[in-house]
């Protein structure tokens, strides 16, 4: 079994229904499970709920909500790991290492340690700096 964590892009991609994405994981094994985090579901919903407030018209609102809803209904049906203190002091060590990588992949990079999982993202160049991170792009 192989433990599989979709970072935010991959998320979207698959939302998209991305045909290499979607190809993908229909390839997958039986026993593999595919993931995402509690960084990710975050980074989602703070870019869903500004779009709702912002939204000129009940049209325009409509649209937004109903992205929000269908986000909603995705992440109920998946497992989002946590950002718990293994992965908080995975984080920490990172952070002291100096990576030049944003606090949101840093997160999800330490979360995929700590989970022991492999990281399916198409940000190969940030987080490869991160040491020992096993990763995958899917979008390739």
């Amino acid at each position: 079994m192989k433990l599989y964590i979709m970072d935010t892009d991959i998320v979207g991609f698959f939302l998209q229904h991305h045909p290499k994405i979607v190809q993908r994981i229909e390839s997958l094994a039986e026993d593999d499970l595919i993931i995402t985090t509690i960084i990710t579901f975050g980074e989602d919903l703070s870019g869903w709920l500004p779009a709702c407030r912002r939204a000129s018209d009940g049209g325009a609102r409509a649209l937004a909500y109903s992205r929000l809803q269908r986000g909603l209904d995705f992440y109920r049906g998946w497992i989002c790991l946590p950002f718990d203190r293994a992965a908080a002091v995975i984080f920490d060590r990172l952070r002291g290492l100096k990576l030049r990588i944003g606090t949101n992949d840093l997160a999800i990079a330490a979360i995929a340690l700590s989970a022991g999982g492999i990281l399916v993202t198409r940000n190969t160049v940030d987080f490869r700096r991160v040491p020992n991170l096993s990763f995958e792009d899917w979008t390739t």
